[in-house]
């Protein structure tokens, strides 16, 4: 899952991108797939981003741009016209574009992108999410021709590997919130548990377990640092608020006093003593 800091920003709630079992250009997602994208998806080893119709366009500004990030991905079972599989869920933060499109109903269809052996791994990854208003030309049609016809598949200029699988697309519900900056604690909490989850997967690769462990090691290093940092700024603050408080009272203490000891009765003249004891007068 990704590391960056959170800041206040739109994501969506978990909605299902893909189910075991459902066709692609003649082949078949294995259970064996959704298992593998849910342990090892991570974003800041490979991004994967919310493609329009798969097309990825090398401008940032034309209708082809990228129009969001995966942030994170899970995987449930369900139940499918009575019969239970595993699927795939997924959450991303979504462009401005994107959030109008949907409530515009448009583009309500999803479809994922498969890379079945990435990089060195050898296990399936999540590298990108389509959105459509075509379920069949990225479902039934498209891919029955396509796995009919390979040599002139019409899918072929879109993927970024050959061997890459496109899902059948799927009606999304998108709901998108707001989410408020996450404290450093949950981020860290959050972190932590994403990456050492990885390590229940039994076929993940010891290179990429090692490269996990030194990210969450380096990451609570800087949070306690912080916060030690954090911890002595404030004793200090504390300490300086105690001092300033103990000269106010003794300040306080020391006035009180000289005021209990003042004469009540301002009016009264003070008796001035004369010689032998007698009174002296004014003249």
């Amino acid at each position: 899952m990704s590391t960056a800091k959170p800041t206040a920003s739109t994501k969506s709630k978990f909605f299902r991108v893909a189910v075991e079992g459902a066709t692609t250009d003649g082949r078949v997602i294995d259970r064996s797939f959704i298992e593998q994208m849910a342990a090892t998806f991570n974003q800041q080893l490979y991004g994967a981003r919310v493609w329009l119709e798969h097309l990825r366009s090398t401008l940032p500004d034309g209708p082809f741009k990228a129009y969001g990030d995966v942030l994170a991905v899970k995987a449930e079972e369900v139940i499918l016209n009575g019969v239970k599989k595993l699927a795939l869920f997924a959450q991303i933060s979504p462009t401005p574009e994107l959030v109008a499109m949907n409530k515009a109903r448009q583009k309500i269809y999803t479809s994922i992108e498969i890379n079945p052996k990435f990089a060195d791994t050898g296990e399936a990854y999540l590298v990108g999410l389509a959105v459509t208003d075509s379920p069949a030309s990225l479902g039934t049609e498209m891919l029955a021709f396509a796995a009919q016809h390979p040599d002139v598949n019409p899918l072929a200029s879109r993927k970024q590997d050959p061997d890459n699988l496109f899902t059948a697309a799927v009606e999304t519900a998108l709901e998108f919130e707001d989410t408020p900056t996450e404290p450093e604690g949950i981020k860290l909490s959050d972190t932590v548990k994403a990456i050492l989850k990885r390590f229940t997967n039994k076929t993940a690769k010891d290179q990429l377990q090692f490269a996990d462990i030194t990210e969450a090691v380096s990451e609570l290093a800087t949070h306690v640092s912080e916060s030690a940092e954090q911890y002595a700024a404030a004793v200090t603050r504390i300490e300086t608020l105690e001092t300033a408080l103990k000269e106010s009272n003794d300040a306080f203490a020391a006035f009180k006093q000289q005021v209990d000891g003042t004469d009540a009765n301002p009016t009264q003249r003070p008796t001035a003593s004369g010689g032998a004891g007698a009174l002296q007068t004014d003249f």
